[in-house]
């Protein structure tokens, strides 16, 4: 039989997902990686680590989930977006990569918006913040950090394993476009971004479609991995658009709301659009078609940090009773009605990027009292993530029209309470796919196309199975409306409190 495989570059772990070529998902395999914080605000991960995790989860489906006669059709690539690596000139990391989530050049982020930042975003459709590698590389030049100075390529994750795997310095358009140095008119590097960080042309990887293919996999590697040295692998895109792609939202007025670790909103476009506001990005896919949305940096990464805070007794339950932590904490948070009895949750534990953009923005319980416990929190938390999300749709509905249809993903779409919640914060109806790896078939079904097993990317709308809708709630709705108003307000009101806030923290 015939499969393709997904290869999905995440923030916290690698996964390789074996296919049908209708869609259906044979077998999963998940390999997670370290994050570093050397420094306050700084965010990296060894990039050996994660090219060895992915290795390790294509080897596993490879080891499990086939027999002697079936066939790997293609492998197609999705990664995370904005991560930076110095390479020297025989191909080795000098750096570690640097994150999206790192926040070091914050200071040259904010001094770029009050001078060239409009027309560098305008041009590139990266709003001007410390995830981009353009102001990572700012400050990179700006505090003569070693790597760079004996950088010889600047490349992403994603980069770093075609290199190893392939040996070759190739990158596609829309992990590119989240550069910030590339424009998203021309499909070529900015000049003058590229001037403002002090590199060459040269020292970036080719930009090509997303339906580019590798061949001639490493022997070595394809033995580790179990792969022919034949086998085709297609460059794919970031894990945005794939989403978008792997869920079926590609035509006018389709959403997509992906959360993990983060999250994001994003629509498709048929031309790239930007304005003087900045609050959302719009990053090139193929030279008809842009993504346009906005990332939040806080999603799963706030249940996360609810289990650590509050779920000790959850966390003892979950591993006696042999279940899901998260699972415990949504039936805790679910006794709970809509609104948390008043408690609201500023969740930005980890700074914000859409619609604001404000690496200084910190997380804030508003409305405490004695009547509040525990799942309140814990259900205040996950509505701070919709209310968050509903900003920046906002902001989108703006550029890109209103939404007709919302289809969501990733790992939040496992919990039915947090679906529910979208549904009544957005006041819509929510679709949900049966598998949640929606980057990851997006990738495989981009390297169909680009092998010519598939015909278009559109046509991937036949081969996506739904599994529920989620229709919204009235009288939830009602009432959140009536909180979502003070929660935007809370953030205008706080901001610059935030800002002295972070100052502190990054003085102590």
């Amino acid at each position: 039989m015939d499969y393709v495989i997904g290869l999905d570059i995440g923030t916290t772990s690698a996964k390789a997902v074996l296919f049908t070529k209708e869609g259906k998902v044979v077998i999963e395999s998940e390999q997670t990686y370290h994050v570093y914080h050397p420094q306050p605000s700084w965010v990296e991960q060894n990039p050996d680590e994660i090219e060895k995790a992915a290795k390790k989860a294509l080897k596993n489906i490879i080891k499990k989930g086939l027999s002697f006669n079936d066939k790997i059709l293609v492998v197609g690539i999705s990664s995370a977006m904005h991560s930076l690596i110095c390479m020297d000139e025989q191909g080795n990391a000098l750096s570690p990569s640097i994150t999206w989530a790192d926040g070091r050049s914050v200071h040259q982020a904010e001094a770029i918006k009050t001078t060239t930042g409009l027309g560098i975003y305008l041009k590139t459709g990266t709003p001007i913040h410390p995830m981009s590698p353009f102001t990572k590389l700012v400050w990179m030049k700006d505090t003569n950090y070693p790597p760079y100075l004996k950088a010889n390529k600047f490349i992403s994750i994603k980069e770093y394993l075609l290199k190893k795997w392939f040996n070759q310095y190739v990158v596609d358009y829309s992990v590119a476009s989240a550069t910030g140095i590339f424009n998203v008119h021309t499909f070529d590097w900015d000049e003058e971004a590229l001037a403002i960080t002090g590199i060459q042309r040269e020292q970036l990887s080719e930009p090509v479609p997303p339906t580019y293919v590798c061949e001639g996999l490493l022997n070595e590697i394809a033995d580790e991995i179990g792969l022919s040295s034949t086998t085709k692998f297609v460059i794919g895109a970031s894990d945005g658009p794939l989403a978008n792609l792997g869920i079926g939202a590609i035509s006018p007025g389709d959403v997509a709301i992906t959360v993990g670790t983060s999250g994001a909103i994003r629509q498709m476009a048929d031309k790239p659009q930007t304005d003087e506001l900045q609050e959302i990005f719009c990053y090139g896919l193929t030279k008809n078609s842009w993504i346009m949305g906005g990332p939040t940096n806080n999603g799963g990464i706030v249940l996360q940090w609810l289990k650590e805070v509050v779920g000790e007794h959850q966390i003892y339950l979950a591993e006696k009773g042999g279940q899901s932590v998260y699972e415990q904490l949504n039936e805790l948070a679910q006794t709970v009605d809509a609104g948390a009895n008043g408690l609201l949750f500023m969740p930005y534990l980890n700074g914000e990027r859409a619609p604001y953009w404000d690496a200084n923005a910190r997380g804030s319980f508003i409305g405490l009292t004695l009547a509040h416990k525990k799942e309140h929190l814990i259900r205040a938390g996950m509505e701070g993530v919709i209310f968050s999300l509903l900003t920046v749709n906002e902001a989108l509905e703006r550029l890109a029209g209103p939404s007709k249809n919302v289809f969501a993903s990733g790992g939040f779409a496992r919990s039915p309470l947090w679906l529910q919640i979208l549904a009544d914060v957005f006041g819509q109806e929510i679709q949900v796919p049966v598998s949640h790896q929606s980057s990851a078939w997006g990738a495989a079904w981009m390297g169909l196309v680009g092998i010519g097993e598939a015909n278009s990317l559109s046509d991937i709308k036949d081969y996506i199975p739904m599994e529920k809708t989620y229709f919204p709630n009235e009288v939830n709705h009602t009432i959140y409306q009536t909180l979502y108003h003070t929660f935007k307000n809370l953030y205008i009101s706080l901001q610059p409190h935030f800002k002295n806030l972070s100052d502190f923290q990054r003085r102590h």
